[in-house]
């Protein structure tokens, strides 16, 4: 199929140039002719970004196959415009060994659309007590994290940290201090006390990064830290930047634009680390603008629909967002003025692909973005519907992806 995309927005290398494009097949190239005389679809004011990289999905395979597989993630992936993901490893079997990473490797040759990077774990079984085989591990995971449980030992996560400096990779920390959580399953803030909820402290975030940085200064270790959801958070990495600490960060899309006054008694307002309040969305939209955060990442965590109906205290942790990501970002934050879409693209592709190496082909995405829509979990591809922004009336929707030469996500017909 032949379709004109004219007077494209085309983003390369933190710009734009605007000029007529020429999709044939899963090839686009410069169209110099009249437009005016072509005989296949047009379509006008689209932008082609570079395809977009999560350094932070649940995929669910192997183990949890009926929240979400391989080929459902990775398809759900593509329709939010994204060509490279980084998996979690919190699966059964935990990718601890080459023996228990091997079943996650195959199932990604298999069916995977776009380009998965897995995570090894740090210690055996997520367990915090021993360390995984990261040697055996090294060549064919992205980095090594526990993600889901903090690595409650100090002891254990300098000597993870000495052993991944050892073998040229990165430490990706989901920071969170179980002594700290008392039972909290939301933000313990105004939304909490006056609902009668048990809340979860800001300190069980940043208490850890705090004491992880000193490890980094210790080792020597190349350190991420996932989702951050706090000021603390912020103000901690902003100094530890600022003293040459080898430290980069994250944040997700309900981070960003959601505070705890947004809250309903619903199970897809509920993730960990939980939705904030004001001042820490603003700390960390400040974040952002100054360098200190460096990527955003949607920590796409598929349930079945019967655990996220539970309400706040009894659905399990975690929402879907990588198919709402960009629209999201781009409705609250790009169009009200507060970031560019050029930072916005280097949040959602460049920093992430440069941070964790992955170099692999970026393909590109296709945005219609003066397309306005009603955020519809029922027309998601991810087998995960728990989205707190369903119902959100949006700005952006892709039209296309490109991966590895090959179209894997398309919204396009000849009735374009």
């Amino acid at each position: 199929m032949k379709v004109l995309f004219k007077n494209a927005k085309v983003y390369t290398d933190g710009s734009a140039r605007v000029q007529d494009m020429l999709l044939d097949g899963a090839v686009l190239s410069p169209f110099a002719h009249d437009t005016a005389m072509v005989d296949f679809p047009v379509v006008e004011n689209v932008a082609v970004f570079p395809g977009f990289c999560d350094v932070h999905v649940h995929l669910r395979e192997p183990g949890f196959s009926y929240k979400e597989n391989i080929a459902s993630g990775t398809r759900a992936s593509a329709r939010g415009g994204y060509t490279a993901v980084c998996s979690m490893p919190n699966l059964k079997p935990t990718p601890d060994s080459p023996e228990n990473l091997a079943p996650q490797l195959e199932a990604i040759a298999k069916d995977a659309v776009i380009a998965v990077y897995p995570y090894g774990t740090i210690t055996v079984g997520e367990a915090g007590e021993v360390l995984s085989d990261m040697v055996g591990m090294a060549d064919d995971v992205v980095a090594f994290s526990d993600d889901g449980r903090g690595v409650q030992s100090e002891g254990m996560m300098l000597e993870a940290m000495r052993r991944a400096k050892a073998l040229g990779k990165m430490i990706v920390a989901h920071c969170e201090d179980n002594s700290l959580l008392k039972g909290g399953y939301i933000h313990d803030g105004e939304y909490c006390a006056a609902h009668g909820h048990k809340g979860i402290c800001s300190e069980s975030e940043w208490g850890p990064i705090a004491r992880d940085i000193e490890l980094v200064r210790k080792s020597g270790c190349a350190y991420h830290v996932c989702h951050i959801s706090t000021k603390e958070s912020v103000d901690i990495i902003r100094r530890a930047k600022a003293r040459g600490v080898n430290i980069t960060c994250e944040t997700g899309p309900h981070y960003l634009t959601l505070d705890d006054s947004d809250l309903k008694e619903d199970g897809r307002f509920k993730m960990n680390p939980p939705i904030r309040a004001k001042e820490d969305r603003l700390a960390l939209v400040e974040g952002l603008l100054d360098g200190t955060i460096d990527m955003i990442a949607t920590d796409h965590a598929p349930h079945t629909a019967e655990e996220k109906s539970r309400g706040l205290p009894g659905s399990l942790m975690g929402v879907v967002g990588i198919e709402t990501a960009f629209a999201v970002l781009y409705t609250d934050l790009v169009l009200s003025g507060v970031l560019t879409l050029e930072r916005l693209i280097e949040l959602l592709s460049k920093n992430p692909r440069e941070r964790f190496k992955i170099n692999s082909d970026a393909g590109f995405t296709v945005f219609d973005l003066d397309n306005e829509y009603v955020i519809d979990p029922g027309e998601f591809l991810s087998m995960g519907k728990a989205t707190p922004f369903e119902g959100k009336r949006v700005k952006g929707r892709c039209l296309m992806t490109v991966y590895n030469g090959e179209v894997v996500y398309s919204a396009l017909s000849a009735e374009n």
